[in-house]
């Protein structure tokens, strides 16, 4: 089995991509761009299609799609990265909750648009997403999430329910009692993905520098950030005066008269900044190709994404290679916003989601596990995902996806792009746009907090066993709750 090497995705792709130069010196650019990820390249895409003549550039302190972006499940999907609650506190209300509901929605299509418009060879299909109810407990929950959304508005073309038999001809989880089908949701191969962006992003004219880590981002001395009167609009639109940031490098000073943060759970490396993100381990394993007896077993040939809902939930996709792909949280947090930079995995975690894997799948039983590595993902305090610009200093970042960040990166970068610019849309008017989150504890309440958390979500789905559904599983779902108030996660 291989452990780490970043992931088996970039494995699959023919291993690591060629380099690209590091930053040759001290530069300056229109828009300078920290972070190589999802979501800097999203941003630099249509930043350069928007406006051609504007020099992009992006640092990258290792290689593009290296974080997150090139190591998570492959999940296209709308789930909306925060609470409705908290960003319906915004001016447009629920109002505009519905919007960015819509426009995530929209994000999954818009995806697979730019891959065909681009040649991006990322196995995007769009098969929707399944989550089942393999307790009683669970099933509960779906029933009562069910009765929120249709409450809402939101009929079966969002969200369908389906009956134990209607879920098996789908795809054969033992144990299943039911499940829930959203259509807003699409596979890809991950590292793919970020290859492909991060290729078409430079046919704009995008420079891409790798192996240049950002050791700060500063206000520009005499710009805004330091007190001086400017219109940020107009230093785009070729007048007013050009103030900025600056990106500091090993290699010299990025000036820009925008720089964007989009360093997502690598985010607490940044001075200042330890305890706006939580950096979230997410642990993933990949089984051996299944023989076509195994597949004729399980089915799964609309390839949906698909998670449970446990607590402490897993999430996989067929892929597009014939294997099974299924992750979960393992270690959630090291100490101190500590991260693997090889995505090396626990032998307990590689256990504990091969148990899941053969529980759910028993035709794949006999597989073996071919490779097993981690990321990390940013989560805010809130768990509420933030698009944020300051035309003023020339400021900006976007991030937060609690692990749904394959799409919302990409509505995050179209609506940078034009908070950037000036440009009023019906994107920048989306309730992500200017939240703000507290801080995390500091340590050793961080740490603390985190394990206990998950340790308690791990209990809640002990005792909500798939047999009981009595004092056992009440408790359980007690805990459940327990775990969900302490945290804030939303559901």
């Amino acid at each position: 089995m291989h452990n780490g090497e970043i992931s088996y995705w970039w494995r699959a792709s023919g291993g690591f991509p060629p380099r690209r130069p590091s930053l040759p010196g001290p530069l300056e650019a229109d828009v300078a761009i920290v972070g190589g990820g999802y979501t800097g390249l999203w941003t630099a895409y249509y930043l350069a299609g928007l406006r051609p003549e504007l020099t992009i550039v992006v640092l990258e302190a290792a290689f593009a799609g290296y974080g997150a972006s090139g190591r998570n499940g492959g999940w296209v999907t709308a789930e909306m990265p925060g609470s409705r609650a908290a960003y319906a506190k915004a001016p447009g209300g629920i109002a505009g909750v519905r919007a960015l509901e819509a426009a995530l929605r929209e994000t999954v299509d818009e995806v697979g648009r730019v891959c065909a418009a681009e040649s991006i060879d990322c196995d995007f299909i769009k098969g929707g997403r399944l989550s089942v109810a393999t307790t009683p407990s669970q099933l509960a929950r779906m029933r009562e999430g069910l009765v929120a959304v249709r409450e809402r508005g939101d009929g079966s073309d969002v969200y369908e329910f389906l009956s134990q038999g209607e879920l098996r001809s789908r795809v054969n989880v033992a144990g299943a009692l039911a499940g829930l089908f959203a259509p807003a949701s699409a596979r890809v191969q991950p590292a793919a993905l970020a290859a492909g962006i991060a290729a078409a992003a430079e046919r704009r004219g995008v420079q891409i520098y790798e192996a240049t880590p950002v050791s700060a981002i500063d206000p520009a001395p005499g710009g805004a950030g330091s007190g001086a009167a400017v219109g940020g609009r107009a230093a785009f639109a070729g007048g007013g005066v050009t103030v900025g940031a600056v990106a500091r490098t090993k290699f010299g000073d990025v000036r820009a008269r925008s720089v964007l943060r989009c360093t997502e759970g690598y985010t607490a490396a940044l001075p200042g900044l330890r305890r706006a993100l939580l950096p979230m381990n997410s642990h993933l394993i990949v089984t051996e190709r299944l023989s076509p007896a195994a597949w004729q077993e399980i089915g799964w040939d609309g390839c949906e994404t698909l998670a449970d809902e446990a607590h402490a939930y897993m999430y996989a996709q067929r892929t597009a290679d014939g294997r099974i792909a299924l992750g979960g949280r393992g270690v959630p947090y090291r100490y101190g916003s500590a991260v693997d930079h090889l995505g090396e995995t626990d032998p307990s975690t590689v256990a504990a989601l091969t148990a899941v894997l053969r529980r759910m799948f028993p035709a794949a039983a006999s597989a073996e596990i071919a490779h097993a590595w981690c990321g990390v993902l940013g989560v805010p305090r809130d768990w509420c995902a933030t698009v944020t610009y300051n035309p003023a200093s020339g400021l900006g970042w976007a991030g937060g996806y609690t692990g749904h960040g394959v799409a919302a990166a990409n509505l995050a970068g179209r609506t940078l792009a034009d908070l950037v610019l000036g440009k009023p849309s019906p994107l920048t008017a989306l309730p992500w746009v200017g939240h703000r989150s507290r801080t995390w504890e500091p340590e050793p309440a961080r740490w603390a907090g985190v394990h206990g958390l998950y340790s308690l979500y791990r209990l809640a789905d002990r005792l909500e066993s798939p047999t009981d559904s009595g004092a056992g599983a009440r408790l359980g779902e007690a805990i459940g709750r327990v775990g969900d108030a302490i945290s804030g996660i939303p559901h």
